[in-house]
């Protein structure tokens, strides 16, 4: 079966049958499948980006059932803290920053387009910014349509937007984790705008809360068929749900380490030549496991990221900076080729 599965990944013909049948087999062979797909697919190069990740603010109205951040100090980053923290980024060879905010009236079109043009003339910088559900609201905030908003965001200086807010793309999981958040059809339809005024974006997966394998697997196979219309996923990205501090602690405790590495296979198995690159979260699974992830299918290594206030305020120990280097030493202690990239997958060393 897993020869079989190899051979209908790299012809794009795998189904959701064939995904739910990988569950059943041993969890090392479809690793030792997965990692076979990544050579013939992407070779033995981890790649990784110098970023920066800014948490603008804590602050939402949204109120997600796994979210530890939300208010949790109550603070709001100005315009010249912001800019602030990515020259300070610059100053160690950053070429991205990501933008990450909450839910707020007040962050609306006019505040982003503002905040964008003002770090393209202070810097040379790809901005990696919002999220679906920051532009539905940022849009419904102006009176705009989320199209319009996209263009008036790219126009800007926005060079790419997050998958966040995708969690599970399945509405009965959504309406016990994140009942307020943007509905699975407007998700999908702001992804694809992005890709059609040609604004690339990212995608996620949020896995160990209350989903099942089946609604892991409809998750991915429904970015399957929007990247098949638009091609516009740079990435996916699993990032696995921590427990603590949050609506959801004790309801859930998470993936195993094993869902962990078996979802980045399955991934790699699903996507195939559709999105080539699989990301690992190093801050989330800590590097020892993400150095496995990199065996299991995955091939990117993320980002340096200087701070994830997000994910230490739910609890993760792993930390939330890593230098070039030490991303370079932890890519060859397991064979493997370092080469950092931009946001774009250019390599730029």
């Amino acid at each position: 079966m897993l020869q079989d599965v190899y051979e209908k990944s790299l012809a794009g013909t795998v189904t959701r049958d064939d995904a739910l049948a990988l569950l059943k087999e041993n969890p090392f062979e479809v690793f030792d499948t997965a990692d076979r797909l990544r050579k013939e697919l992407v070779g033995d190069t981890v790649t990784f980006v110098a970023n920066r990740l800014i948490d603008i603010t804590d602050r939402c109205i949204i109120g997600c059932e796994f979210c530890s951040f939300r208010n949790s100090i109550g603070y709001e980053m100005t315009r010249e803290q912001i800019l602030e923290s990515i020259g300070e980024a610059k100053a160690v060879g950053a070429t991205e920053v990501c933008l990450i905010a909450g839910v707020l009236p007040k962050l609306n079109v006019e505040y982003y387009t503002e905040l964008f043009r003002a770090i393209k003339a202070n810097y040379d910088i790809m901005i990696h910014a919002l999220s679906p559900m920051e532009v539905y609201y940022a849009a419904k905030s102006s009176g705009v349509s989320t199209a319009e908003a996209l263009r008036a965001f790219k126009e800007a200086g926005m060079d790419t937007m997050t998958g966040a807010s995708a969690e599970i793309l399945v509405e009965a999981v959504r309406a016990k984790i994140c009942p307020r958040k943007v509905s699975v059809e407007d998700w999908v339809r702001i992804v694809t705008e992005a890709h059609e005024i040609g604004i690339p974006t990212t995608s996620s997966i949020l896995h160990g809360t209350v989903e099942t394998w089946e609604d892991r697997i409809d998750h991915m196979l429904l970015l399957r068929d929007i990247q098949r219309k638009t091609h516009g996923f740079t990435e996916f990205i699993p990032l696995t749900f921590m427990h603590e501090n949050n609506r959801l602690s004790g309801v859930s405790t998470g993936a195993s380490g094993m869902e962990d590495l078996l979802l980045h296979a399955i991934a790699r198995i699903l996507f195939g030549r559709d999105i080539p690159n699989i990301q690992v979260s190093w801050t989330k699974m800590g590097v020892k496991l993400s150095q496995v992830a990199l065996n299991c299918g995955a091939n990117d290594f993320g980002g340096t990221m200087m701070e994830d206030l997000i994910t230490v305020a739910a609890g993760s120990k792993h930390g939330d900076n890593m230098t070039k280097d030490e991303i370079r030493q932890v890519i060859r202690a397991i064979g493997r080729v370092p080469r950092e990239r931009n946001t774009l997958y250019e390599y730029v060393d």
